[in-house]
């Protein structure tokens, strides 16, 4: 499969490597806002055995308060000329154009958008993705992120989170992508509880069928909820994280977006070895 400047194998689970170049992420936040910092750390997931790396320079963890496009430009954009020569695919996770058209002109492999390429500003640059060949992430969020966890409501969310991922799904075929382009991310955590959470997990084959999935739970709340760990350390949900990328892969998922890329390489290695 092709992403951007690479061609990435088809018979197993991605790994994406968490690089946020942010300073209050929940779980990485400040450890790499130096460039030579991140850079050193995208080094070591490669030496670790991810596949790509996805570069973030806002955060939008629940409650994060919206960065200027202008600022989340100058925090990523030198990492980005940084990494064109680690020799692996890289993602740029933003929603604003702006930094986006930025980031082609510096050169990337995968747009992963948490607003789901709703901006007609975004499908704007839909051209220039074309010839650029990058594969494109389409994520579900309810709300905004300074306020999408406040009581988020749904009638039903798996029908209502794979109508929104197979619209936009289609915008981007009509538009020229592929399907094969189209990673559908259900976006775990963004405007939903912990019960929307499992409904959606529970439902991964369903929405495997409609094309490659993207899967980013690593350190996530959920899995605090869910182990009885304690809500405030998210570096305590190593296993839970582990947990849930092993039964991700084994649902079909196309991409496993982590920050743990050492162990999660390992799961998935023996879990291809062995089944």
């Amino acid at each position: 499969m092709i992403c951007g400047r690479y061609e990435l194998d088809p018979r197993r689970p991605w790994i994406m490597g968490v690089l946020n170049v942010t300073p209050d992420s929940f779980s990485d936040g400040g450890q790499f806002t130096s460039v030579a910092q991140a850079l050193e750390a995208a080094e070591r997931m490669k030496e670790e055995g991810a596949d790509l790396i996805d570069v973030g320079a806002e955060s939008t963890r629940p409650g994060a308060q919206p960065v200027p496009p202008s600022h989340e430009a100058d925090r990523v954009l030198p990492v980005l000329e940084g990494l064109r020569g680690l020799g692996l695919p890289i993602s740029l996770d933003s929603r604003r154009p702006s930094v986006v058209r930025q980031a082609l002109s510096v050169g990337v492999d995968l747009i992963n958008d948490v607003s789901g390429f709703r901006s007609p500003d975004m499908l704007g640059l839909v051209p220039d993705m074309l010839r650029a060949r990058v594969m494109v992430c389409v994520m579900h969020m309810q709300g905004e992120p300074d306020s999408m966890q406040k009581k988020p409501h749904y009638q039903d969310v798996v029908a209502e989170v794979s109508a929104f991922l197979k619209r936009q799904q289609h915008t981007l075929m009509t538009a020229g992508f592929s399907r094969e382009q189209i990673l559908l991310d259900p976006g775990f955590g963004f405007g939903k509880s912990l019960v929307h959470n499992q409904a959606l997990f529970r439902e991964l084959p369903m929405l495997t069928a409609l094309g490659p999935v993207l899967v980013g739970v690593s350190r996530k709340r959920m899995l605090a909820e869910l182990s009885g760990r304690a809500l405030d350390r998210p570096l305590d949900r190593l296993g839970a994280s582990l947990a849930a990328a092993l039964l991700a892969a084994q649902h079909g998922v196309r991409v496993l977006r982590v920050h743990d890329v050492r162990e999660t390489v390992d799961v998935v290695r023996v879990w291809t070895g062995l089944k």
